[in-house]
């Protein structure tokens, strides 16, 4: 059983940028966003490294806050902190491309 520390650390990212956004501007919706997808991510990168075919958790939850943040950087042309998140699902999905490929293949 390997650790997805890749996953962790994009949990960490999502989860310490809603509580910068409460801390510089009092921001308690990027509190509770950030609270809520760093730990959704979390869990999603748990469940990975029990089984690194179960990929549906942090799917779902990158691509959800990916849409999200994509959709604030195309309408803001500002990198931070939309673009970085927006961005950050790619790496994301790096070290298990094969297992994202193979459910979508499956038959």
């Amino acid at each position: 059983m390997s650790v997805d520390w890749i996953g962790y650390g994009y949990a960490t990212l999502v989860a310490s940028g809603g509580v910068v956004g409460y801390v510089k501007a009092g921001s308690v919706p990027s509190l509770a966003a950030g609270l809520l997808f760093g730990g959704l991510a979390g869990f999603g990168a748990y469940q990975i490294s029990n089984d690194p075919n179960n990929v549906w958790v942090s799917l779902a939850t990158s691509g959800a806050l990916s849409a999200i943040m994509g959709k604030r950087f195309y309408g803001s042309r500002k990198f931070m902190p939309a673009g970085l998140m927006a961005g950050a699902r790619f790496v994301l999905l790096q070290p298990h491309p094969a297992a994202a490929y193979s459910i979508f293949t499956a038959h």
